[in-house]
């Protein structure tokens, strides 16, 4: 298996919130599995010079590796599917209910207050675990390829070293080299809706299953509290229900799934039609509420002059 470097490691938005959300609601250092899927992107063809030294320029250059990170797999404590040192253990894995195996990208750790590099444990664990896992390249200009990459990319998140108002974590990403057993830093693409990145969803169907998320179930007693909340109060929370589901006009949360895949165009475009229309209500009620303020305005002069009147004819 050749040692192929990675161009960058790209993330979804709402991916890296969960991980950083639940590595916070942790109580202490934790680590974990990350999974994801290798793309062959082609470089673009379109060139200033003559179309000679174009072709030469795009039949020399070969397709750009990307990962990306799609779900993970947190563990809630440090050293939990490999040993001290550092040498992983392919059934501590298992035994964590690990669904795609072969949708292993690598491994994560975040730990507090420390600064952002890697361990030479962190080293040993990404070199051992590359050793053991990797996962099939996916090229769409030759779907038939089998061509695999090792399991190497390592995501590290910490918390400062002193408390800081700017920001709360800092994370990178890595990817382990074997021909210097070395792990280089590589770059870190947040993934979100929106036309420049149209063309990612439209190449990509997701092979793992999203984070779950953990919720936090209230006692009894809490419950009582809450049924205890006036009726008022409740009918105004579902009046205010009804009037995001208008303005949603059928979109579901289940649907968010065709944001990948196939159907990523056609749908992301229906979703900023619909903001749009959005939008176009919220101006709409601003001017409303604009013209009828002036004539609230007008109003109280017209009752100011007939307050001045009737003072003065009182006199």
């Amino acid at each position: 298996m050749d040692d192929l470097s990675l161009e960058r490691i790209e993330i979804s938005g709402p991916t890296l919130a969960s991980l950083i959300q639940r590595v916070s609601s942790s109580p202490g250092d934790v680590d974990g599995l990350i999974f994801g899927q290798i793309h062959r992107i082609l470089p673009s063809n379109l060139s200033d010079d003559s179309p000679a030294d174009s072709v030469a320029s795009s039949s020399s250059s070969s397709g750009q590796l990307v990962a990306t990170f799609t779900s993970f797999l947190c563990s809630g404590k440090t050293v939990s599917f490999y040993d001290p040192i550092g040498r992983v253990d392919s059934r501590r894995i298992s035994s964590l209910g690990v669904d795609s195996p072969d949708r292993l990208l690598g491994w994560f750790s975040a730990r507090r207050k420390s600064a952002n590099r890697p361990s030479m444990r962190e080293l040993a664990v990404t070199s051992s675990l590359s050793s053991q896992f990797h996962l099939p390249i996916e090229d769409l200009e030759n779907p038939n390829s089998t061509t695999n990459m090792a399991s190497s990319v390592f995501f590290l998140l910490t918390t400062p070293l002193t408390d800081q108002l700017i920001h709360t974590h800092e994370y990178r990403a890595y990817q382990f080299r074997s021909s210097n057993h070395r792990v280089e830093p590589r770059s870190v693409g947040i993934v979100n809706i929106g036309p420049a990145f149209r063309g990612h969803y439209g190449s990509f169907s997701p092979k793992s299953g999203f984070p779950p998320l953990i919720c936090e179930f209230r006692s009894s007693a809490m419950n009582e509290d809450c049924d205890e909340g006036s009726l008022s109060a409740k009918k105004q929370a579902l009046n205010d229900q009804k009037e995001i589901e208008a303005l949603a006009e059928g979109l579901q949360v289940g649907d968010l799934k065709r944001l990948v895949g196939a159907e990523a165009a056609n749908y992301t475009g229906g979703i900023e039609e619909m903001y749009e229309r959005m939008l176009a209500k919220v101006e709409s009620l601003a001017s409303e509420v604009e013209k009828s303020s002036a004539r609230v305005y007008e109003q109280e002069n017209r009752n100011r002059k007939l307050r001045y009147r009737i003072a003065r004819t009182g006199r």
